[in-house]
């Protein structure tokens, strides 16, 4: 059986900030879904909360279409991490 690597026990590091920019622009999931759609890039509803919620990979092409979506750079959805690797002085 295939097994990814995660970190904290998720399978991305950007679902959280994926959901409050969702939620900041008043998207439902579907909502998210039907723009992502329009893009080319076919990820469910249910995939959506999978990756929401750390259960799910993201693609580099996923992250590049939802940031574009959202209108901030790509970095912005990694801010979380970012913040969490500086915390605990693990940038160089």
């Amino acid at each position: 059986m295939y097994q990814s690597n995660t970190y904290n026990d998720r399978l991305n590091v950007t679902g959280q900030k994926i959901k409050e920019l969702r939620m900041k622009n008043n998207l439902s999931l579907s909502g998210l879904s039907t723009k992502l759609a329009l893009m080319g890039i076919d990820i469910t509803k249910p995939s959506l909360h999978k990756l929401e919620n750390g259960e799910r990979v993201l693609r580099d092409y996923e992250i590049f279409a939802l940031a574009h979506i959202f209108r901030v750079p790509m970095e912005d959805l990694f801010s979380d991490f970012r913040e969490e690797l500086e915390k605990e002085n693990l940038l160089l």
